[in-house]
């Protein structure tokens, strides 16, 4: 590098090579250069609020060592200074835990000025400065974390995250990078402790208030009354992520049980069924949320009818066609499979059934291999009046469904 400058990989490839796991991406950090220094050497400026650049070659992210100062609420709030004279140690000093506060030079030299690499040996997340509190974004990496790695938080730590739900500074978190990180916690192996950790600093009720309303509330008594809603959801969570299913089954886990919760009746009337209160209450979560259209659209579908597919042998044909017909199971049977997925893991995730088969899904699956092999387009040739056409589709399914029942049942 141009002027002495020096160059240090940071952050997560240091912690994960220590941890003996994959590195994905390398972060690097430049100290004692410029912007001039680095487009002169062919890196291509890319950062918006500081100064960052992708390697001509690699096309890896290069940041020159900053600080930052406090100017407002939020992750966004924050004064940037990028200059020759930022240390590493300064620049490191404004990172979230000692164990993402590691670097490493060109030599493989390990510099480690807050014991970082202890505290990745104890298993502990522990901030690196009081400047942790002023970035609300760091609660939801916490939890994160906590759910990747199964690292505690250390009780100072939690206590500064509970000071920043009571003064407030994590209301000002931006619903665009809330659902990211949301996504990516729900992407962990044990996604559970991820919403834990929120909950244990109160932040779950800000942030997910209707998940958190679900903890303290008992199953109903035909199900296992012993864990109440919101730990079953936690069973049901982690079962997803066990079987390796995807984001919007897992936030269909997480959100199809929502009616079950004490919601304030000004939000919604206590007389309608809780089906029909979680669908409600996804729309309003995902709407707050920013949630992806394909994770809301099967947590909806998961809400509203998950109870008839745990109870599919009991169905009548019309019921079953209604059913594929309001997921649009022929358009979208992918989307149907999934919605399966939710209520199979929603079924284990209970004490004592974690291994359970879920014929429900073998049996919906035939019916609907049947009622799509109905030949529609034959159908409407023969139909005299195109205001019956539909109807007619309707019936003909209805009828090779009934008549694969008997079939599949025997």
């Amino acid at each position: 590098m141009k002027n002495n400058a020096k160059i240090y990989c940071v952050g997560g490839a240091v912690r994960d090579r220590l941890l003996g796991l994959p590195v994905q991406d390398h972060d690097w950090v430049v100290v004692g250069s410029t912007p001039e220094d680095m487009v002169e050497q062919g890196f291509q400026p890319v950062g918006k609020d500081f100064p960052v650049f992708l390697h001509p070659l690699t096309h890896e992210e290069y940041a020159l060592a900053r600080t930052e100062r406090k100017t407002a609420r939020g992750y966004k709030g924050f004064a940037v200074y990028a200059a020759p004279d930022v240390t590493l140690e300064q620049d490191l000093l404004r990172r979230d835990f000692t164990v993402n506060a590691i670097a490493e030079d060109e030599d493989g030299k390990l510099i480690d000025p807050h014991n970082g690499i202890a505290d990745l040996r104890a298993g502990i997340l522990r901030h690196v400065s009081d400047a942790f509190g002023e970035d609300p974004v760091r609660i939801l990496r916490a939890a994160r974390f906590a759910a990747r790695f199964g690292f505690s938080i250390a009780p100072e730590t939690l206590e500064l995250m509970r000071g920043m739900v009571a003064n407030g500074e994590v209301d000002a978190l931006v619903a665009e990078r809330a659902w990211q990180e949301l996504a990516r916690g729900l992407m962990e192996n044990k996604p559970s402790r991820f919403f834990e950790t929120l909950r244990s600093c109160g932040a779950l009720a800000k942030i997910l208030p209707e998940v958190d309303a679900l903890f303290g509330v008992p199953q109903p008594e035909k199900y296992h009354p012993e864990i109440d809603c919101g730990i079953h959801t936690m069973l049901v969570l982690d079962d997803a992520a066990q079987h390796g299913y995807p984001l919007e089954v897992r936030f269909a886990a997480l959100t199809h049980d929502l009616g079950k919760g004490n919601t304030p009746q000004d939000i919604l009337p206590r007389h309608i069924g809780h089906e029909l209160r979680s669908v409600e209450l996804v729309k309003t979560l995902a709407q707050r949320m920013r949630a992806s259209g394909e994770c809301r659209d099967l947590a909806l579908l998961a809400a509203r009818y998950h109870g008839d597919i745990h109870r599919a042998r009991e169905l009548r044909a019309e019921t079953v066609v209604k059913l594929f017909q309001s997921a649009d199971a022929w358009r979208r049977p992918e989307r149907f499979a999934q919605l399966l997925q939710v209520c199979a893991s929603d079924a284990r995730g209970r004490t004592g059934h974690e291994h359970d088969a879920y014929p429900q899904a073998d049996y919906l699956l035939q019916l609907l291999a049947v009622a799509c092999a109905v030949d529609a387009g034959a159908i409407a040739r023969q139909c005299a009046d195109p205001n019956l056409i539909a109807e007619a589709v309707r019936a003909a399914r209805v009828a090779a469904v009934a008549g694969a029942m008997q079939i599949v049942i025997q």
